[in-house]
């Protein structure tokens, strides 16, 4: 049983990094397609107890995770992950820098992929050119 203070802790964490911007469907919808139940559970592990942790806080989660995506070429996730970036605060000049910061260990076509990916969240935003 799940209690009512982590569903409301993953929530608000997915309402901070998810709510605005780009409109895309997050995995989750397609995870509950599949199996309702475990959906549930990724959700409550992922966005309420992971990501509400403080060690990190949500801007350099993001930051992380744009890394780590851009690294693996995973730019629907990618795209996911940048829109929640720029909605915790972080500044587009850092993650273009992140992405730049890949060349030396994924290569130039995984730069190329996720600067293409972040220029198009930014012009969904009405964020482009980067200022």
């Amino acid at each position: 049983m799940v209690n009512d203070e982590l569903r409301k802790k993953t929530q608000e964490t997915a309402n901070r990094l998810f709510g605005k911007g780009i409109k895309m469907d997050p995995p989750y919808l397609t995870w509950k397609e599949f199996d309702r139940d475990l959906a549930n559970d990724l959700s409550l592990f992922i966005t309420g107890n992971l990501y509400s942790r403080t060690v990190l806080g949500l801007p350099e989660r993001q930051m992380a995770a744009c890394a780590m995506l851009a690294a693996l070429r995973a730019t629907d996730e990618l795209k996911l992950h940048v829109n929640a970036a720029l909605n915790v605060g972080c500044d587009p000049r850092k993650i273009a820098e992140i992405f730049f910061q890949l060349a030396t260990y994924a290569g130039m076509p995984a730069v190329n992929e996720a600067l293409h990916v972040f220029r198009d969240v930014l012009k969904e935003r009405g964020e482009w050119p980067i200022k």
